[in-house]
């Protein structure tokens, strides 16, 4: 699979939303008035996390007392298909992040979204992987600081969403979806949820539930096979969950049916939560970026997409996309 840089195609999107909404997003005037103010909390922060940098991510304590500095480090990798399958596959990183911190690590098989982000925001989950479209939520209602994530050897990332249908459906193009049923993923799902419900809408002026039926499968591997053995009619899903998918057999390529591709998505994005102690912070960034993947189980896996590596990256500008597209569908990161 070609993996491509969003950015290039950012502009259009930006043009597509401010259709949908009909407002024109002031976010970089507000931005550079806002940081000539003193104490300005900004973006959507719950109560007790502060962003005084706009870098749209909660700033680390002030007071010593309230670092986290925990003897077993929990890690959770986003459960988009069964989490045990990926025990093994981060179990070099993850003995390789203990070395760097010196703290014993622990790999939590989380089964939700929901479950994930309840984890951080309780203290139980200190390290972790959330995916495309949980990355607002998880960043201004848990504290999370994404920093890195997947790319290949010559630093390019992303996947597109795919409306895929049954090879034999009589489903051939998106507008043949009206009065049918398109199975979502998940409501924190960027491609399985806000980014079809976004461009099916301004492009092909189709909104859920009124243009179309919709169901909840729970997860993109869910879709995919639901899609293959005919239990659903189409599905939005991650091409790159699809493509792990047919390499490892779990589904036969020729049964599917793609009638729409997206453009290219920031992918997966790591981190690690506000509170902890900054030399463990250091420490965890520093474990994601001196990794090496030659040989490992994270290879075999990811290297499938192309990715063979992290890249550093930042919550503010990779994600502004998905911030575009959340607030066209009128998404609230509050959870209060």
């Amino acid at each position: 699979m070609v993996m491509r840089n969003t950015f290039v195609r950012l502009g259009l999107l930006l043009v597509l939303m401010l259709v949908l909404t009909g407002t024109v997003f002031a976010a970089g005037a507000n931005e550079a008035e806002a940081s000539q103010e003193e104490d300005v909390k900004y973006g959507d922060l719950r109560l007790g996390l502060v962003d005084q940098d706009g870098d749209l991510v909660a700033d680390a304590p002030e007071n010593e007392a309230d670092w986290v500095d925990p003897q077993v480090l929990v890690f959770a990798y986003t459960p988009v298909e069964d989490p045990e399958v990926y025990r093994d596959v981060w179990s070099e990183f993850l003995d390789h992040l203990s070395a760097e911190t010196g703290k014993e690590v622990q790999f939590f098989p989380v089964q939700s979204n929901a479950a994930q982000l309840e984890a951080m925001r309780a203290g139980r989950l200190h390290v972790a992987g959330f995916n495309t479209g949980s990355n607002p939520l998880a960043v201004n209602a848990a504290g999370f600081i994404p920093f890195a994530m997947m790319a290949g050897e010559d630093g390019s990332f992303g996947y597109e969403m795919e409306i895929i249908t049954h090879v034999d459906s009589d489903i051939t193009q998106v507008e043949d979806l009206e009065g049918r049923t398109l199975a979502f993923t998940s409501p924190t799902s960027n491609s399985g949820f806000k980014a079809p419900s976004a461009l099916l809408k301004g492009e092909f002026d189709m909104i859920a539930d009124e243009d179309f039926n919709t169901t909840f499968s729970g997860a993109h591997d869910a879709s995919i096979l639901g899609v293959a053995n005919k239990d659903y009619e189409a599905a939005s899903i991650a091409n790159s969950v699809l493509a792990r998918m047919i390499e490892r057999g779990l589904v036969d390529e020729s049964e599917l049916r793609t009638i729409y591709k997206s453009q290219t998505f920031p992918t997966t994005g790591y981190g690690y939560v506000y509170n902890l102690k900054p030399e463990l912070a250091d420490s965890i960034r520093q474990a994601f970026f001196s990794f090496d993947w030659e040989g490992t189980q994270l290879l075999a896996e990811f290297g499938q997409n192309g990715e063979s590596q992290f890249i550093p990256i930042t919550y503010k500008n990779h994600w502004a996309v998905i911030r575009t597209i959340d607030e066209a569908n009128g998404v609230s990161y509050d959870v209060n």
